[in-house]
């Protein structure tokens, strides 16, 4: 599966799971109720669908560029950290908004959701590669001959 439709079942798939984790996830840190944490997991989804579209974009344009194809565990690692690092920047002013905390405490919170999430963005995207194989980007390019 390669291109736009590869992205989109990347997000759906990822996004869905990720609302659920972190539905849960704030409920406990914030003492809030399944709404009020189940409608900020849903909102900041709709944040990171966005982010994602655009870092994987931009991944993935760099990736292709690279002199060794292929996805290492450090380019794994490089992709996690770089998605999940930009998504705190942009999550942490929503979190102390709608729960109505300051941005110290959104921060620890999202910190705690960002730990969960390096290694879920980690698996998910080798789960996803071993299932639905790699993007040309990552691929070895056709020998000539």
């Amino acid at each position: 599966m390669q291109g736009a439709w590869r992205r989109v079942v990347y997000i759906g798939l990822y996004e869905l799971i990720a609302i659920v984790m972190a539905s849960a996830g704030l409920m406990l840190m914030s003492g809030k109720g399944v709404f009020d944490s189940g409608a900020l997991a849903v909102a900041t989804s709709v944040v990171a669908v966005a982010w994602n579209g655009l870092f994987n974009s931009l991944f993935e344009r760099w990736e292709a560029r690279q002199a060794t194809p292929g996805r290492s565990l450090k380019r794994r690692i490089a992709h996690a950290v770089g998605f999940e690092g930009g998504l705190v920047v942009m999550l942490v002013p929503v979190i102390a908004w709608w729960l109505g905390v300051g941005l110290w405490q959104a921060l620890v919170m999202d910190l705690s959701l960002v730990v969960f999430f390096l290694v879920y963005t980690f698996v998910f995207n080798w789960a996803f590669d071993a299932v639905f194989g790699l993007p040309l980007s990552a691929q070895s390019p056709p020998s000539a001959g």
